[in-house]
């Protein structure tokens, strides 16, 4: 048990329910209401995925908007975070799968074009650092739109520009890198994910995100071959001795993330992969809040095996173990074992469906219920 001191919250969101903003605020109500004048500090986090750009604005960055191509070629505007030269861009916000009309999925047409588009932005309004965050994305073309706003060109036999998306990259013929934009030399590119999948084969990012995508099995088979002839052109034209590089980044962890745009961020932008939480609490000054705090709040939607594997709570949880600090997490469900939890260095966990069973009601009740269990996390811990 805590003393009563200050209380950091370092939540990610509950997806489809709460922003991580919104939890936060939820979880300071409820401890409030049990403990009143308790200090709170609230530092909501993401692990690179969608609502990345939401956590860099919530810790001071300022919030920036540019239109750009959505994945389906029209237009929306996307959002990315800038303070001090340093950017905070979600390829989500210009090509994930949010920007998609309801019920509409483009596995082999979608493209990454307009997350290019933002990059370019944020350099010209003076990011000399990039902290690009991948994850929820729709497409699956290797992020070759990505590189072709920056500059690339990808073409087919007959020389003419390759249509967007992965599934004409089984058509690419060859590829020209060399008229990217010259001001990316000078731009350090921090590639932020949780996802280590290479780029093909049975983890790579078609088969196992494509169907997710809304890619059928006959699809997947396109968008692996695609990607696959898309590492082997950008092999080709390098060279030799660039040639191996490129062709070991496509095995290489992250490689795989968003659709395959890890690995034209690796081989395109000159790219460092790190896990995107270790990234995000970095950037957002973890370490000084965490040094102030008591005890630590962590969570997310549902806390289950792939929590233990780079999602936000887990790098909390590693970061305040390191720092002697006790973690709890709040959750909407929890599907892994005590033992699993603690062994990530949570001490306990406190679900949404100890209150309320109905995973419906759940989520539509998200708020409420957090500021309930909030009251019985303070009762027990503080």
């Amino acid at each position: 048990m805590a003393p009563t001191g200050r209380v950091l919250i370092a939540a990610d969101k509950f997806k489809g329910s709460l922003t991580a903003v919104q939890v936060a605020e939820h979880v300071t109500a409820g401890l409030r209401r049990a403990r009143p004048g308790l200090e709170v500090e609230a530092l909501p986090v993401a692990d690179g995925g969608d609502g990345t750009v939401a956590a860099a604005v919530a810790g001071g960055f300022a919030r920036r908007e540019v239109r750009v191509t959505g994945p389906l070629g029209t237009p929306v505007t996307a959002a990315y975070a800038l303070r001090d030269g340093t950017a905070v861009v979600e390829m989500a916000e210009a090509s994930g799968l949010q920007r998609l009309p309801d019920g509409v999925l483009a596995p082999l047409s979608a493209t990454t074009y307009g997350t290019g588009e933002v990059l370019l932005a944020a350099i010209e309004a003076g990011a000399r650092t990039v902290v690009f965050g991948v994850g929820g994305s729709a497409t699956t073309d290797g992020g070759a739109g990505m590189l072709e706003a920056l500059g690339a060109r990808f073409l087919d036999l007959d020389g003419d520009p390759l249509p967007p998306g992965g599934g004409p990259l089984r058509e690419l013929d060859t590829a020209d890198l060399s008229r990217l934009d010259p001001r990316l030399r000078d731009v350090e590119v921090v590639l932020a994910s949780d996802v280590d999948n290479p780029l093909t084969g049975p983890q790579g990012a078609a088969v196992v995100y494509g169907p997710q995508k809304g890619a059928s099995e006959t699809d997947v088979e396109a968008l692996d071959a695609g990607l696959a002839r898309l590492a082997q052109v950008l092999a080709e034209v390098a060279g030799p001795d660039a040639g191996r590089d490129v062709t070991a980044a496509a095995q290489a962890p992250g490689a795989g993330a968003a659709g395959g745009i890890g690995f034209a961020a690796l081989v395109g932008l000159g790219a460092a992969f790190r896990p995107g939480i270790e990234v995000l609490l970095d950037v957002l000054g973890f370490a000084p809040a965490l040094g102030r705090a008591d005890l630590v709040i962590t969570g997310e939607g549902s806390l289950d095996a792939q929590t233990l594997h780079g999602k936000a709570p887990a790098g909390v949880a590693a970061a305040a173990r390191a720092a002697g600090k006790p973690v709890v997490a709040v959750c909407g469900r929890l599907a892994i074992d005590v033992a699993a939890l603690r062994g990530a260095g949570i001490e306990a966990a406190y679900p949404l469906t100890a209150l309320e069973p109905d995973p419906a009601r759940c989520m539509a009740e998200a708020g409420p219920l957090l500021e309930r269990v909030a009251e019985r996390l303070a009762a027990d811990r503080l």
